[in-house]
């Protein structure tokens, strides 16, 4: 056994069993029992006690302190190969928190798929205040006594996705807690196992290559700490992104674009032109014809929207679908020319001229990831390639048969078709990027633009960087940590279960982990619906101080969070929405600086912003109470329903 020690924090090393155990002061951080550390490949798995070489050192340098191991030499298929890497363990003084690094050193005669390293804690007490956070989607809480199983965990658990929002996890028990975070997240994610009542969770990491290698040096930051909660854990990830220079504010982006304070309080309209569903695709349906096909009038949207002024809405912005030719979800990135039977290029600048006219914002959706085979311009050359040189292709949208274009290519044809727009004089507000923040990002090793997936996020930051740069503001799907610095608004930012069937059990308490990072640096849209006489998601809303949708018409049936639900009638729809708005206009620039469980009440939570304004809300009885901060003294009380 090796221990390191630096002040209150010590690591003890098992070389036996290559099981590491962590303390802050009598605080115990150990593996659970099961766990060995190991890699997979193709045909198998490789532990790595099965290295025919280990040795380990301790290493001081002038930062920190910690134990090096070397792994050289495996046995595959009964022949010995050269596959070598090291893990380097160490404390840093200036901080106390623990870095695991895993670091490749020869990668021949191996391809390895993933490696599972560090492992999962062992926390097996059933007790509430024993509890693992998960950044999937808006936020997750599991305490050990929660009843319902986790299900399949949204991409896999891949950090930068839908499943990761950030790259971090964290556990706590009894007030202490260790939190997990992930500094290289481009190639890994996360696994998580609940069982039914539990009494534990496991969380853990792991890591696949890019491009066929796994190339650098994995690492995992543990800080471990004392007499904290949930919030203690985002405010410590919010300072690490500061230091990082990622942390951009909504109110920096509002000194480059002045749109961004006419977005906040507005109420989102999210509906369409044209629908084609074309033969080959997944979703078409072949009983009922007639939803393959659907055809708004850009004079129609004009009208509708001309209603909602004559209803007293002040603040809208319309975000508008199948606004081109091919129809929605087709064609690109060859999208254009605006929809001729809808009214071409002149309805579409009506409608635009309509909506600044009445003080509203408007803006198109648009995609730079689904490469159709049907889009003029499409060649193969310039779809992501695998490194075993297959190109994926799928047929599930309304375009039929794509695979995805190389993200390298994204910015220019951004440029390009946005080009077009200002030609026929549509002036833009805002742009929706499609699938940007949801999807992991895309890897291509065509020689003439390979492309990793750090590459790729960093291309789709291009493109929202140019639309700001044109004073247009960039949304997409949903949010991510990689796209604060640079992109606005999302369509939503939900927990995960909204997705999900309504009334499907929830796998956890949902807590708003991302907006209690990054709450003052994206405008997060929230649905309204009330889906049943239980559950109103307009309280989500409200606890989260996001933006209302006024209208909201999913583009695909019975997914996405589209579902049937309570119908409410326009004139209720305007009146929550205006409660949500003015919220909004009142927190939307100010950080989330704390969220609660009411005296530990899963069904009571509470939401306190910068300038003191405080939400409550009681999902149990259907109710909300907002007490406005320390330049609005007014309280507003209501039962929904």
């Amino acid at each position: 056994m090796t221990n390191i020690e630096v002040n209150n924090i010590k690591i003890c090393f098992d070389e036996e069993t290559l099981r590491f155990t962590l303390y802050k002061k009598e605080t115990e951080w150990k593996w659970k029992e099961s766990y060995r550390p190991y890699l997979e490949y193709e045909d198998g798995s490789l532990e790595f006690a099965d290295a025919a070489t280990i040795t380990h050192e301790r290493v001081e340098s002038g930062i920190g302190t910690g134990i090096r191991s070397r792994y050289q030499g495996f046995l595959v298929k009964g022949k010995e190969i050269s596959y070598e890497f090291e893990t380097y363990v160490w404390i840093e003084y200036a901080t106390e928190d623990i870095y695991f690094e895993w670091i490749p050193v020869c990668e021949e005669g191996l391809e390895v798929k993933r490696v599972y390293w560090p492992g999962a804690m062992a926390f097996e007490e059933k007790r509430e205040d024993w509890y693992t956070l998960l950044n999937c989607q808006q936020g997750l809480l599991i305490p050990n006594t929660w009843e319902t199983e986790l299900g399949a965990i949204v991409f896999d658990g891949f950090f930068g996705t839908a499943g990761g929002y950030m790259p971090w996890f964290g556990q706590i028990k009894e007030g202490e807690g260790c939190l997990a975070l992930c500094m290289t997240p481009w190639n890994g994610g996360y696994q998580a196992e609940h069982p039914a009542g539990g009494p534990y969770t496991h969380a853990s990491v792991w890591f696949e290559p890019s491009l066929g290698r796994m190339d650098y040096r994995r690492i995992i930051r543990y800080t471990l700490m004392s007499q904290c909660d949930y919030n203690d854990m985002c405010k410590c990830y919010r300072s690490y992104v500061n230091e990082q220079g990622k942390l951009r504010t909504l109110k920096e982006k509002a000194e480059k674009v002045p749109a961004v304070d006419q977005l906040i309080g507005s109420g989102f309209v999210h509906t369409g032109i044209k629908t084609h569903v074309r033969e080959n695709s997944d979703f078409f349906d072949k009983d009922q014809p007639d939803k393959n096909k659907h055809l708004t009038t850009f004079a129609q949207r004009e009208a509708q929207m001309r209603e909602l002024y004559k209803a007293g809405v002040r603040k809208v912005y319309l975000h508008l679908d199948g606004w081109a030719q091919p129809g929605y979800d087709n064609q690109h990135p060859d999208y254009s020319p605006a929809c001729e039977e809808a009214g071409g290029w002149k309805g579409m600048k009506s409608l635009a001229d309509t909506m600044h006219e009445l003080g509203y914002l408007f803006g198109i959706h648009d995609q730079y990831r689904d490469y159709y085979l049907s889009a003029p311009s499409f060649d193969e050359d310039y779809a992501c390639r695998l490194t075993d040189g297959t190109i994926p292709q799928h047929q599930r949208w309304a375009g039929g048969p794509q695979s995805y274009l190389c993200a390298t290519q994204a910015p220019h044809y951004v440029k390009r078709n946005f080009a077009r727009l200002r030609e026929n004089n549509i002036e833009l507000d805002c742009a929706y990027l499609d699938v940007f923040t949801c999807n992991e990002g895309d890897e291509c090793n065509n020689p003439r633009h390979r492309m990793s997936r750090r590459d790729c996020y960093e291309a789709r930051n291009h493109c929202f960087d140019y639309l700001m740069s044109q004073g247009i503001l960039p949304s997409s799907e949903e949010v991510n940590d990689w796209c604060v610095p640079s992109m606005v608004f999302s369509h939503y930012a939900p927990y995960d279960f909204m997705l999900r069937e309504p009334g499907s059990p929830k796998y956890g308490v949902p807590v708003p982990l991302f907006n209690l990072v990054y709450h003052d640096c994206l405008i997060e849209p929230w649905m309204m619906d009330r889906v049943s006489d239980e559950e109103d998601y307009m309280l989500y809303a409200l606890l989260n101080g996001g933006a209302p949708y006024l209208l909201r018409d999913g583009a695909y049936p019975n997914f996405d969070g589209s579902f049937e639900t309570v119908g409410l009638s326009l004139r209720e729809d305007i009146r929550r929405s205006g409660v949500v708005s003015e919220l909004h206009e009142k927190v939307a620039k100010c950080e989330m600086v704390c969220h609660e469980l009411v005296d530990g009440d899963y069904e009571i939570h509470r939401t306190i912003f910068s300038d003191g304004t405080t939400v409550t809300v009681d999902f149990r009885r259907q109710t909300y109470e907002i007490v406005y901060g320390i330049d609005r003294e007014r309280k507003e009380e209501k039962k929904i329903g």
